[in-house]
Order: structure tokens, then sequence, then C-alpha cells
């Protein structure tokens, strides 16, 4: 690990002070890949902002028909909130599926957004519910918020201070994952409202995705067999250590399959 100058911000406005007057700051949200990547020599800031202290941050609150999550929410508390349970329940159950409690009690939903890893669960929830993502300067749609493998729509300086998720009629979340880390191999989110039906994929690609062809079948009819019946094309799909594209592919339809009847309560 590199040198570095370490910060302890304790408000917004304290944190945004602190992350101008860096070379090449960074935040620190739960640290569950930033301190690794620190440790492998992967990455080397002049500065980290621990967020940790900053209270405004942090809690579950009900906005008309949104859950409104704060950046630093740990994984463990989504996944125990009772209105997240009692409002989006496929969301604290995705919550409570990532890593193990250690990750799930250090690793903040906030940290895991702006990371954007191609395997994390979050972006799949932001995608799938069509979240907006509430910065210190802007509101970004979820369309809008994840560009590319690690990367977002974040400017620097720029800090996410809470997630808006609106309440759907029907949601679930299905994932196959890496038996050692718990990423997902694949994960599929499935969400039914009133604008319609919206399916992210995570793990399946560079980066968190839409699926039309799965969105086009369910709107027809939102059924565990319709989603099965969906060929996924394994075009611009991830092959590495862990799977092919052609069975990424395939578990895009199984994962989904599953997901519709997690929504539909079975």
């Amino acid at each position: 690990m590199y040198e570095f100058q370490y910060h302890r911000a304790t408000s917004l406005a304290d944190a945004e002070g602190k992350i101008a007057g860096t070379e090449d700051g960074k935040l620190l949200a739960g640290g569950q890949t930033l301190i690794a990547a620190m440790k492998l020599r992967l990455a080397a800031p002049s500065d980290l902002v621990d967020l940790g202290a900053v209270a405004e941050l942090k809690g579950v609150c009900l906005d008309g028909s949104n859950v409104v999550i704060g950046a630093m929410t740990t994984h463990a508390e989504v996944a125990a909130s009772a209105d997240v349970q009692a409002k989006i329940p496929a969301l604290a159950l995705l919550a409570g599926g990532i890593g193990d409690p250690m990750v799930r009690n250090q690793g903040t939903m906030g940290g895991s957004v702006a990371n954007n890893d191609p395997a994390a669960d979050y972006p799949a929830a932001v995608l799938g519910l069509g979240a907006t993502v509430l910065t210190n300067r802007r509101t970004i749609a979820a369309e809008a918020f994840f560009t590319a493998m690690y990367e977002t729509a974040l400017e620097p300086g720029e800090i996410i201070k809470a997630i808006s998720f609106p309440v759907p009629g029907k949601a679930g979340y299905a994932k196959f994952p890496n038996p050692a880390s718990r990423y997902a191999l694949v994960g599929v989110f499935v969400s039914q409202s009133a604008s319609g039906v919206r399916v992210a994929v995570t793990g399946a690609a560079p980066s968190v995705f839409r699926s039309k062809e799965l969105e086009a079948a369910l709107s027809a009819s939102f059924k565990p067999e319709a989603a099965a019946a969906v060929k996924i094309p394994a075009t611009d799909l991830n092959t590495d250590m862990h799977a092919g594209a052609e069975y990424r592919a395939h578990l895009i339809s199984v994962m989904a399959k599953r997901a519709v009847a997690q929504a539909l309560g079975g």
C-alpha cells in the first residue's frame, strides 16, 4: 500500500471541502473494494476522505411512493429495514445475499453503486426499478448513471447522498452466485409497475444493462414461462475463467424465470 493522507469527514459539507482540496483523493465508503485495491497497489490515491461519520448519508425513509436509502447505509441495514421489506422485498432479499456477514455489515449501497463492479447486485436493482441517484450536485436517472465497466456519470468531487427507489407493483431478483465471492455470475432484477416492465441484468456483461428481449416477453405475459422461453444472444457478453458468454446467455433466461416467480410470490 502506498502512502496517503487520511481525512475523516463529519458532514457532507466537510466531505466536499476535504475532497476538493486533494490532488487525487478518493471517497471511502465501506472500503470493500478500494482498500483491497490499495493493498494490492492497484490504486494509489493521494488522500482518503472517510464518509463513515457522516450521519446525513445514512438511513432509510419513505418519500411518497419512493423508498429513499442513504448512500452510507450498509447492506445489512437495507436487508433488515422494515420499510424496504414491506415496500420492495426483492431489494431486501438482494441486499441480504451480498457477500458474507462482514461484507454486509461494512459495505454500503452508495459505495457499491459508485464502484459499478460488473458483477455487483445493487446496479441491477437501481436500473431494474428505474431509481434516481441523488448527489450533492444533481439527480441522475438510472439509465444515465452506469456508463461502462467500473465507470459512472459521477464527476470528480461528486458525492452520492442517497438513492430513491420507486415502489413497484411487483419485483423479484435472482442470481447465480460465484460460490467464493457471492458476486453474481449472472443476476436478473425484474419489476412490473404502472410504467411497464423493466429487466436489468448484472454479471453477464461489462456493465449492468436492460434486456429488451425479456422486457418485451414479460410485457406480453408476466409469467416465469415467458421469461424461460426467451433466448438471449451471447454477443457482447463476458467470457472469463468462471463462465463463457453462451453459458451466461443461458443463465439470464433461467435467472429471469426465477426472478419473475419470486415477484409473483413463488
